[in-house]
C-alpha cells in the first residue's frame, strides 16, 4: 500500500524458509532493495516479525520510505536507534541527579563545581 503523506510504502510480509530456523533482517532488507531497485537500504525498515507455529514462516511489517530523510522524519525513534541511524543519548538516572543536588547544597561557592564534577572557571 502506497501512502504518499508519510512518503512511504506499506506492507505485510510473509517469508518462508523451510529447514532453516529464521532469516536475518539484513538478508531480508538486502532482498527487497533488490527487487524493488533501491540503492540504500537504511530506507527500509521492517518490525514485529513473528515465526509461525510449526515453523517454516515468518510473518511481519515493512515500509520502504523514498529517502533516508523521511525516515528520520516520520519513524519512531526506537526504531532509528535499532537500525543505527541515530544513536542513544544516555543520561544520568533520577536517583543519581538527585544525590548530586543535594551534595551540591552542602557546600558553598566554587567548590559546588568540585562537588559536581563539571567545568571549572
Amino acid at each position: 500500500m502506497s501512502n504518499p503523506l508519510l512518503r512511504r510504502k506499506q506492507f505485510a510480509l510473509e517469508i518462508l524458509h523451510p529447514n532453516i530456523s529464521t532469516i536475518p533482517k539484513k538478508e531480508v532488507k538486502a532482498r527487497l532493495a533488490k527487487m524493488y531497485k533501491l540503492n540504500n537500504t537504511n530506507t527500509i525498515v521492517l518490525f514485529g516479525f513473528k515465526v509461525l507455529f510449526g515453523g517454516g514462516r515468518t510473518k511481519g511489517f515493512g515500509l520502504i520510505y523514498n529517502n533516508v530523510e523521511a525516515v528520520k522524519k516520520f519513524e519512531k525513534k526506537y526504531r532509528l536507534i535499532r537500525e543505527g541511524l541515530i544513536t542513544k543519548t544516555t543520561k544520568p538516572g533520577r536517583r543519581a541527579t538527585k544525590e548530586l543536588k543535594n551534595r551540591r547544597k552542602k557546600v558553598r561557592g566554587t567548590a559546588k563545581t568540585k562537588v559536581s564534577g563539571g567545568k571549572k572557571k
